[in-house]
């Protein structure tokens, strides 16, 4: 690892506010924890938000920083900051005009990396693959499309940006949330179809893990045609499916564990030890800082056997110690070419 002094840990913790107290700072630093998620509460402003990572690096050097920031409503820092439309207004353009639809989405990615960079942060956890089949609150707008072939193409122009930009991607939600109407923040959704049927969730994911694809979401959803547990905890899915069929190599992120999704499979040792057995890397748990507590002292957290797959994350990410600074991101033509034409692509969609 580039920047690192220390191997990672699986854990991905978040901390409450615009500035680090005794206990982050605590929990930072210990083996157990291998990076930190933001959320739109830990945002002031740029200049507020690259102190905090720094702070946080302070505390663990080579700490991987990321944060869910796919456009739309789930974009966490925006004063001072690009607007991305949501992803459902690239797949409306691709109908009309595929070729552009592809080149701003790619440029996108580059956009969203650089400005991320600037502000100290990693990757984003995006993009969302999941089909749209109109049904789910959740999933909604964050979908590109409801077919597999606008959300290949388009998914895989904006991993390409993001590596453009000294990034990677996180595709989700693996193998699929499109097609159920529960949230899984809210319960433990089932989806009833044969393995066949789910086949076209899957496709674009074959795509992007032969471009290269860093990192994937497991989705707690249960499949009980293929497994009764939920995929975020499933050896068969990761191991068998993902790993396995599709041939994945890269690095596997659980879903929130924390969401009543999860919560629906124990407490957060079970669950913890669940989604290590079943080959996740990287275990968010968000919101509850007494069950990080809880799993920074569990030794199996410190000995999972998944360091390797968790630095070579980290090496893939960009440099953010040397990423340019908004400014001088603004004074570069790709930069303000980028912005005009999201600017557009929002009022066309509004």
């Amino acid at each position: 690892m580039s920047e690192s002094r220390y191997a990672p840990g699986p854990l991905l913790i978040d901390v409450a506010g615009h500035e680090l107290d005794a206990e982050d700072r605590e929990l930072l630093a210990h083996p157990a924890v291998g990076g930190t998620i933001l959320f739109s509460r830990n945002f002031h402003d740029p200049r507020q938000l690259r102190a905090l990572t720094d702070a946080m690096r302070a505390c663990r050097p080579g700490l991987l920083v990321v944060a869910d920031y796919e456009g739309g409503r789930v974009q966490r820092f925006r004063d001072g900051l690009t607007r991305i439309p949501p992803m459902r207004s690239y797949g409306r353009l691709w109908q009309r005009q595929p070729e552009q639809a592809v080149d701003l989405a790619r440029r996108t990615g580059w956009l969203v990396a650089a400005e991320l960079a600037a502000l100290g942060v990693n990757m984003p956890l995006a993009p969302v693959v999941d089909l749209d089949y109109g049904q789910s609150a959740v999933i909604g707008e964050r979908a590109l499309a409801a077919h597999t072939e606008p959300i290949t193409a388009l998914a895989r122009a904006l991993c390409a940006g993001l590596r453009d930009g000294g990034s990677v991607a996180t595709a989700k939600h693996f193998p699929g949330h499109g097609f159920v109407v529960p949230d899984s923040h809210a319960e433990l959704p089932l989806d009833e179809r044969e393995y066949a049927a789910l086949a076209a969730d899957m496709a674009p994911y074959r795509s992007l893990i032969a471009d290269g694809l860093a990192s994937v979401m497991m989705a707690h959803i249960r499949y009980p045609a293929v497994d009764d547990l939920p995929a975020s905890l499933s050896p068969h899915w990761i191991g068998h499916v993902l790993r396995g069929a599709l041939g994945f190599a890269g690095s596997v992120f659980c879903d929130d564990l924390s969401m009543a999704g999860a919560a629906a499979m124990g407490d957060a040792q079970e669950r913890a030890g669940l989604a290590l057995a079943a080959g996740c890397d990287w275990l968010p748990v968000c919101n509850d800082r007494a069950a990080v507590c809880t799993l920074v002292e569990a030794a199996a957290l410190r000995e999972d056997g998944g360091d390797r797959r968790r630095e070579d994350l980290l090496t893939r990410c960009h440099p953010v110690s040397s990423a340019a600074t908004l400014d001088a991101l603004r004074k570069q033509t790709t930069w303000w070419q980028t912005a005009d034409r999201l600017r557009a692509l929002t009022r066309d969609s509004a």
